[in-house]
């Protein structure tokens, strides 16, 4: 599928004659009294500054990312469960166009046809990465989501999301990213309204303090006739500690704490714990999740614990040489006896 599926040293030292293998004669040190004061003070001047360059080279920071993707990790091996029965068609047109067409029945969600299409264009800042991306889905009422991501320089990076339920637009979101060499500053705009002077606006700044940590902040800024006081602002600390396999990552602000812990195991395996607490509605849930990877046999299983007795999981097997990848979702929670099952192909 080409750019659509891709839509996410140490110091050499100076090598001599006699490293190269041409037989030449090394040169012979000169005799210690020979050498000038001005000469030995300068040739330890400049050993020091390659020294210092060196060691200022070997600790250079890289950009830490955003906010957005502090909890990433994480969240990737959560799993996510549906019900019912799901049939989806992809099927790619060119490198840059995909369409793909899904028929879904279950009693928790509307039922009913979904046509999706992605773009991808041609414009690469790196191997994987090529901008600009347009996704969107809609269903026969008209219902429609739509997604536009598109870098126009090598540190600027702009999304828009929009969603229109009822023939209304009913959500929309503008968000820019600035990537630096060591930071990344986010603002992020929602539903704004001038008619209603409503909205919601995010400022994030994240910066990597050394190569293993990364600390920053948030501010949540709302307004509107809807929100108390007409106005509400939240500050939150974040923060991100990456060691070997393991990252940790914390949020902590005025509305409550957001831990997430992630570690790769093995070649096969990931674990995640995640603590979500509420100041507001005074509650904390915790959820333990893991992935199992077996390429040998072409399965992926995402499965699933929390505090509040939901279990669920998810099984996708790749049923090789067919194009089909069969999908098993289960989820059951103890305390209120519910349980959901369901079912899905993926044809592509």
């Amino acid at each position: 599928m080409g750019n659509v599926l891709a839509a996410s040293s140490g110091p050499s030292g100076g090598v001599g004659a006699g490293g190269l293998g041409l037989g030449l004669p090394e040169p012979a040190p000169l005799p210690a009294e020979s050498a000038s004061p001005a000469t030995g003070g300068g040739s330890s001047s400049t050993s020091s500054l390659a020294d210092f360059g060196a060691a200022a080279k070997d600790t250079q920071l890289e950009n830490p990312g955003t906010v957005e993707e502090l909890h990433k990790k994480c969240k990737d091996i959560q799993a996510v469960t549906f019900e019912g029965a799901k049939i989806m068609l992809n099927k790619g047109l060119s490198n840059h166009f995909q369409v793909s067409h899904s028929i879904n029945m279950s009693n928790t969600v509307p039922s009913g046809y979904r046509f999706c299409a992605t773009y991808v264009g041609t414009k690469q800042y790196g191997p994987t990465e090529a901008f600009p991306v347009l996704l969107g889905d809609i269903d026969p009422s008209g219902n429609l989501n739509t997604n536009v991501i598109h870098q126009f320089t090598p540190r600027v990076r702009c999304k828009f999301a929009a969603q229109i339920q009822d023939s209304k637009m009913a959500a929309t979101q503008i968000s820019t990213d600035y990537r630096g060499n060591d930071f990344t500053a986010s603002l992020t705009v929602a539903n704004p309204s001038i008619f209603t002077n409503s909205g919601v606006i995010v400022g994030q700044y994240l910066q990597s303090v050394t190569p293993a940590l990364a600390l920053g902040a948030e501010l949540a800024y709302q307004f509107g006739p809807n929100v108390p006081g007409r106005q509400i602002a939240l500050v939150s600390a974040v923060g991100r500690y990456t060691v070997g396999n393991s990252v940790w990552s914390g949020t902590l602000g005025q509305s409550g704490l957001h831990a997430c812990y992630y570690q790769k195991a093995s070649e096969q395996l990931q674990i995640g714990v995640e603590v979500e607490t509420s100041l507001r509605m005074q509650e904390s849930v915790a959820t333990l999740s893991y992935q199992i990877d077996l390429p040998k046999a072409d399965l992926v299983f995402k499965g699933a614990i929390d505090s509040n007795w939901l279990i669920s999981g998810v099984l996708e097997k790749r049923l090789n040489p067919l194009p089909f990848t069969f999908a098993l979702s289960g989820r059951i929670n103890h305390v209120k006896n519910n349980f959901r099952l369901g079912c899905g192909l993926i044809i592509g």
